[in-house]
């Protein structure tokens, strides 16, 4: 059994499933190319997917399959470490459970969608402000938050991991510039949504989320490569 607990028959499988997973993620570039209505540089990802978007469906779906790709590859690798104690390693398992936490939550977060688009529509962000909207803005709220929790816990205990215990070598190599860019656009992210709840304004708060959202993508991808190579050695 190799060190990090994925054998061979195993790590092709969670190698394809985070790949696609990380793929699925980047749905929302199709904004690029696809008529949305929402500038990319002050609305929320999350907005492509509303109920009230004539494209809300595309994206809820994408959103979706992300979230149950990235679910079955992280749960896959979670079970595999837990039956075999020597490759148990505490940042491992905090790793994978936090990829399997972020999939999860990603999956729920299609299924509930926002009403309306806060970001644009002041209507819609005085009635959120108020609780007069559906509860799935809130629901969707607890769902982002612990997808990004779940990411964020994956992308620095397996980038630790890769490097503490020598594994997976181009995310040892390559994985703490983009945990160090996730960290500075998480905290764009953050102090935008502080201040616009706080009625300053969005703070450029489109492209701080879309960096984040893509960095995470990013990762996923290189988690998938990485198991991929370790297989074949």
């Amino acid at each position: 059994m190799p060190p990090h607990g994925l054998s061979r028959r195993t790590a092709w499988p969670v190698a394809l499933l985070i790949g696609l997973g990380a793929a699925a993620y980047t749905a929302w570039v199709l904004e690029v190319v696809l008529s949305t209505g929402l500038n990319p540089i002050e609305t929320y990802v999350s907005e492509l997917a509303a109920q009230n978007q004539p494209l809300g469906g595309l994206f809820r779906a994408t959103d979706f399959v992300a979230g149950l790709l990235a679910f079955a590859g992280g749960l896959l690798a979670l079970l595999r470490l837990v039956r075999y104690a020597e490759s148990r390693r505490p940042w491992a398992v905090v790793g994978w459970a936090g990829i399997t936490l972020f999939g999860a939550a990603t999956a729920a977060d299609a299924w509930l969608p926002l009403s309306c688009t806060p970001t644009v529509d002041p209507e819609c962000a005085a009635r959120e402000t108020a609780g007069l909207v559906p509860a799935t803005h809130q629901a969707h709220a607890i769902s982002s938050s612990l997808a990004m929790c779940g990411a964020l816990a994956g992308i620095v205990a397996l980038t630790v991991a890769a490097r503490r215990y020598g594994w997976f070598a181009p995310l040892a190599r390559y994985g703490p510039a983009l945990v160090a860019l996730e960290l500075l656009a998480t905290a764009w992210t953050l102090t935008s949504i502080a201040m616009f709840t706080a009625g300053h304004g969005t703070w450029a708060l489109g492209a701080g989320q879309r960096l984040q959202v893509l960095l995470v993508a990013l990762w996923l991808g290189l988690l998938a490569y990485s198991v991929h190579q370790e297989r074949r050695t």
